[in-house]
């Protein structure tokens, strides 16, 4: 196999591309070529990479028509869950109810929590394959796309303080329902999510006794950053947010207004008789906000540590709009920096991005068992983020231990018997220079080194190997999936 050579890869994803922001013509309407390198960019940035036939689909659409036709999409209100998610509800009420009648010896109770909490680690992992699968085959990848990066902004961990399964899916499908709409609101409706609630306090917060998680929080890592408020501000935020808790054994979130502190608050320099709801308006008309967001999207879409300037442009398109993300990210996906030489492959994948990326650049049509395990190596698995400040990406994502890992799926994968689905991969010219060329061309869209490109026909041909002979029908299928590999090990492969 062709395991020996792993490509040393420049990292991008860590500082602001080099080269001049033009901030005037940023955001105005890209009017450049429209080549299967542009629409490959557009698909990895507002989705998850395309296989060839998808790419060509866009490719023969207008620029215009192929952003339409990833911020138009139906809604997901109605979305079935996973079959099997293991609903906790019934276990706890009837344990709740064994307790109270002393029908359980302390043992038994134990056994009882170990084996809830041990079909809700396999929930999570049912969940975990679910959504993948959902990345890989959605009709609407965009929507996909915005729900990992809002899991990744409003984070949320499964499992710890009491976060279950159908919490779990409840909030992913809040994200997925939200996907392009309104900032604003989407904020409000996760600061009252049950698993929110219980993930940073807010269901134990009382006036009494207020809980200063979430309020802090929701300003330093949701909507503000950090410098844009005052201790008074996270003690005031606090009290307007006393008064929420969650009924666990119905999974749901509800206001008790005995539970709330009524009494005026100052809060970002506004003073008044503040619940939650006010809180959230009050952030959302500060202008640090629409800057806050402004960033993070960029950071995400286009390149990292954009100019204060372009932010200043994004943050004026956000108050333009008033929060609703549709209108927000169709400008964006159609303007001159997002297609500019700067942003292209300026981000370095995610795990999830790379190993979802890698199935639909095969064609494949499902997800195996591997890709979990492999994201686990790589360090990005879903619904387990590190801490509250979510993942931290960038150059972050490779380390010499992930690109084993990546480099290990890869080879997993190209080995496995799911590619005789890759029908395009068994369709090479049978010629070792023509074939690295289409391996480059449909998996890189070209973005390979000339030495790169001679070092992949070498290896089919058997150049410098044990293995004798010319790449033939006799050696065919090893040769072509060895070389697929190395194509996903060349620096591109590693950058949106």
């Amino acid at each position: 196999m062709a395991g020996s050579l792993i490509l040393q890869t420049d990292v991008a994803g860590m500082n602001r591309p080099a080269g001049n922001l033009d901030v005037a013509e940023a955001l105005r309407p890209y009017a450049g070529p429209w080549n299967p390198h542009s629409a490959a960019h557009l698909l990895r940035r507002a989705g998850f990479g395309a296989g060839p036939a998808e790419m060509q689909r866009f490719v023969d659409m207008p620029m215009r028509d192929a952003v339409s036709a990833l911020v138009n999409f139906p809604t997901a209100t109605n979305l079935a869950p996973p079959d099997g998610l293991y609903d906790s509800r019934q276990a706890l009420a009837q344990l709740l109810s064994e307790r109270r009648s002393m029908s359980q010896n302390d043992m038994q109770l134990r056994q009882t929590m170990q084996d809830i909490r041990r079909n809700e680690v396999r929930s999570i992992a049912l969940l975990q394959h679910w959504w993948l699968g959902r990345m890989l085959t959605s009709p609407a990848p965009l929507q996909e796309k915005m729900a990992l990066y809002f899991h990744g902004h409003f984070t949320t961990a499964a499992i710890q303080k009491g976060v279950d399964a159908t919490m779990v899916y409840a909030q992913n499908q809040l994200f997925r329902s939200n996907a392009l709409g309104n900032l604003r609101e989407l904020t409000w409706q996760v600061s009252t999510d049950p698993a929110m609630l219980l993930y940073l306090d807010n269901a134990t917060n009382v006036a009494r006794h207020p809980n200063e998680n979430y309020a802090r929080e929701l300003m330093e890592l949701f909507t503000l950053g950090v410098n844009h408020y005052t201790e008074e501000d996270v003690r005031q935020g606090a009290s307007a947010w006393s008064g929420w808790i969650v009924n666990r054994l119905l999974g749901t979130s509800r206001f008790v207004p005995r539970r709330h502190d009524d009494g005026p608050k100052t809060f970002l320099g506004k003073t008044g008789n503040w619940t939650g709801r006010d809180v959230v308006n009050i952030i959302f008309e500060q202008p640090q906000c629409a800057e806050f967001f402004a960033g993070s999207l960029l950071n995400f879409f286009v390149y990292n540590d954009p100019e204060p300037e372009l932010i200043d442009a994004v943050a004026a398109l956000i108050r333009k709009y008033d929060y609703n993300l549709q209108p927000i990210m169709s400008t964006l996906l159609r303007s001159n920096v997002f297609y500019s030489d700067r942003a292209y492959r300026a981000l370095v994948k995610s795990p999830v991005e790379f190993v979802v990326g890698t199935y639909k650049a095969f064609g494949l049509q499902e997800i195996d068992p591997s890709a979990q395990r492999a994201l686990v190596q790589m360090g990005q698995i879903l619904f387990y983020p590190p801490n509250v400040a979510g993942w931290p990406g960038g150059a972050n994502w490779l380390t010499s231990q992930t690109m084993i890992a990546r480099a290990n799926f890869v080879a997993s994968l190209v080995n496995s018997p799911m590619m005789q689905q890759a029908s395009w991969l068994q369709q090479l010219p049978m010629k070792a220079r023509q074939a690295a060329y289409a391996l480059v061309n449909t998996i890189l869209c070209g973005d390979a080194s000339p030495t790169g490109i001679t070092q992949l026909g070498d290896y089919l041909n058997g150049v410098n190997t044990s293995a004798l002979g010319m790449l033939s029908g006799e050696n065919y299928q090893e040769r072509v999936r060895g070389a697929a590999y190395l194509t996903m090990a060349m620096p591109a492969y590693q950058l949106n």
